[in-house]
């Protein structure tokens, strides 16, 4: 059945924790989370039963901390993902659901191409919903004290379920980190933005695709999608650009990029449209034109190469050609790569974890030191940029 949101939902749904509790005995930790499940007006026989079975699962923590396929650039990771068979199915799926996917661009302003990304990229349009225990899976993550203001508020927002009849604390599995369903969502955006897409009066992401897909484009609408408006463009670029200009960081009227010397693969966007050029491999290699509904892609994930591919993937089912590889300087090993990251940071840059991920903060401190070495600023590490710090 449809719900309705009550002010405690959306209070507890979507107000940051900030003494979060993690850590320590998981007995302990779930008293905590009992506790506070009961100061929220929960019956305490109700979440009793809701953790009855709880456990910790390694095999997320595992998950969790071998995510090494973020490590490839944009186009090691677009081959992967991105399969002929992929695309076949996205042009016979935008066929078989173009009532709904009419209807997702209606209703939210959300190209269907975008969402048949998304289902694509998340669970190969529900063939892979994963086989975790969502419940168990998001106390393991908030036991983990490495993000629990990210999921402790989701064990809430399952128990809400929970309590309405839609969830079930031993039968209901998802991913690694807690989504559900065919586009992968968390509990709080079930709630929040769940859609009754088919019309059965339930919101069923794991077995109703017009449910997964209008709940999804819902949740990318929230995040401020702009209708009718393009995402990302493939172009090429003058060798004189400035590349200090490029990156996300920049954003410049679509015709004073054209006036650069910019050339759209296909038709340029309205050239009042702001836009960023965005090179995931540095200058040598493939290059776009990000427009403001790219920036939305964030909110989904926060991967650079995942929203990349993602955003891409969306304008090839669409009928794009293939991206222009170009000949890119070799991506760093990992190794190298961690290098850099301590050497960025002993200059002062904030890199986050080093992880040997490349990821906005590697890529803006990379992107300074080039740019403070006399070097092509264009946020691609190379041999050359490790050699000289």
């Amino acid at each position: 059945m449809k719900h309705i949101l009550t002010a405690a939902v959306i209070l507890f749904s979507t107000t940051q924790v900030h003494a979060q509790s993690c850590g320590g005995s998981f007995n302990g930790f779930l008293s905590g989370v009992k506790s506070e499940a009961i100061a929220k007006g929960y019956a305490a026989g109700t979440v009793d039963k809701f953790l009855a079975n709880a456990r910790i699962d390694k095999k997320v923590l595992k998950a969790d901390r071998s995510q090494g396929v973020f490590k490839l650039n944009f186009t090691q990771f677009a081959q992967r993902v991105i399969s002929a068979s992929r695309l076949s199915k996205g042009k016979a799926n935008r066929k078989k659901y173009n009532g709904t996917l009419s209807k997702v661009q209606k209703t939210y302003g959300v190209d269907p191409t975008v969402m048949l990304a998304f289902w694509a990229l998340e669970t190969d349009y529900g063939a892979f919903q994963g086989d975790f225990n969502t419940l168990n899976a998001l106390l393991t993550l908030s036991h983990d004290c490495r993000r629990p203001a990210l999921f402790r508020p989701q064990i809430f927002s399952a128990l809400e379920l929970y309590k309405r009849g839609d969830f079930s604390p031993t039968k209901t599995t998802g991913a690694w980190a807690g989504e559900i369903g065919m586009v992968q969502m968390l509990p709080t955006d079930i709630i929040n933005r769940g859609v009754d897409g088919d019309g059965d009066g339930q919101v069923s992401l794991k077995t109703s695709a017009a449910d997964a897909l209008m709940s999804g484009a819902n949740v990318i609408a929230g995040h401020g999608w702009r209708a009718n408006e393009p995402w990302l463009v493939e172009i090429t670029v003058p060798n004189n650009l400035d590349w200090s200009k490029t990156g996300l960081k920049t954003s410049l009227p679509v015709s004073t990029w054209a006036k650069m010397g910019l050339k759209a693969r296909g038709k340029m966007p309205n050239g009042a449209l702001q836009a960023s050029v965005v090179l995931p491999q540095g200058r040598k290699g493939p290059a776009f034109l990000a427009l403001p509904n790219f920036k939305v892609y964030f909110e989904w994930n926060q991967s650079f190469v995942y929203v990349t591919t993602a955003a891409y993937f969306a304008t090839r089912i669409a009928g794009a050609p293939r991206f222009i590889e170009g000949n890119p300087d070799p991506s760093l090993s990992d190794s190298q790569m961690k290098s850099l990251q301590r050497k960025l940071a002993a200059r002062g840059h904030n890199v986050g974890k080093i992880d040997g991920i490349l990821g906005a903060r590697t890529r803006a401190a990379v992107q300074a030191e080039q740019a403070r070495l006399k070097m092509p600023a264009d946020a691609w590490p190379t041999k050359a940029l490790l050699g000289k710090l």
